[in-house]
This record gives structure tokens, C-alpha cells and sequence, in this order.
């Protein structure tokens, strides 16, 4: 398994540049990390559970901490940070960034996003959005 050997976080661009030992060099965006974030929190506990995250377009990277010689575990603006990146993992999103980011945009339109504006930050899954409860009587 190729090891990393260069970080680099492009906070204005917002994507993070990573290098492996066998000369691959990815450019991930922030936003398809945080997506992608192999945490319990998105991932769920099992195929079928994932949370599709959503309104990360604009979401930074506020901390990285290196995790033995294997992983990275980054802080994102929006507060996240139980996703533990093995360098496999971010190889895999590297690798076939391409793939995984149709696959994203693919869930946001089955979720009813299908122009795009499930990644601008904000936003709230269909169905998700408080109700309003008024006074008065209602009819049903």
C-alpha cells in the first residue's frame, strides 16, 4: 500500500493536495472529504446507513492531525471530526475522484437536489426542514 509523503492544504482553493511514494499526487476538494468522511456519523454502522451530507460546498479545513504512520484525522469548519482518513482511503478518493464525486452529486439528486443546491451550505435535506407549528385549530 503506497504510504503518503506530502500534505499540503489549499485552504483558499479548498482542496487538500496529497502525494504517495509510488508518485501519485491527488488533489481532493474539502468538500468531497467531508462528504466522504468515513466516520460513524456518515457512514452509519452498516451498507445502506450512510447520512448524505449536505451544504458542505463551502466547508474548510480548520485542523489536520496525523495519526501513527497510517491516517490523517481532519477538523472541519463545520465542526466535524471523527472521520480517520487511512492513507488507502484517501488513495481510493484520489484515485477515483472522478467516480466518487458523480456518485455524490448522483445521491443529492435522488435526495431532490438535482440542481446542485444541496452543496451550498445551508441547506437541509428534503423532509428535514423544522415544521412550523402555528396556533389555532387545525383541520384535517
Amino acid at each position: 500500500m503506497p504510504t503518503c509523503t506530502g500534505l499540503t492544504l489549499h485552504n483558499k482553493s479548498r482542496y487538500l493536495e496529497i502525494s504517495f511514494d509510488d508518485g501519485a499526487s491527488f488533489n481532493i476538494p474539502y468538500e468531497l472529504l467531508r462528504v466522504y468522511s468515513p466516520s460513524a456519523e456518515v457512514m452509519g454502522h452498516g451498507p445502506g446507513q450512510e447520512t448524505l451530507q449536505v451544504g458542505k460546498r463551502e466547508v474548510g479545513l480548520t485542523d489536520l492531525v496525523q495519526v501513527g504512520h497510517y491516517a490523517v484525522k481532519p477538523t472541519f469548519s463545520d465542526g466535524h471530526s471523527s472521520g480517520l482518513y487511512t492513507w488507502e482511503y484517501l488513495y481510493d478518493l484520489g484515485a477515483r475522484l472522478e467516480h466518487h464525486w458523480a456518485d455524490y452529486l448522483a445521491r443529492l439528486a435522488f435526495a431532490g437536489f438535482a440542481d446542485g443546491s444541496g452543496r451550498e451550505p445551508g441547506t437541509v435535506l428534503p423532509g428535514a426542514a423544522p415544521k412550523a407549528h402555528g396556533c389555532g385549530h387545525h383541520h384535517h
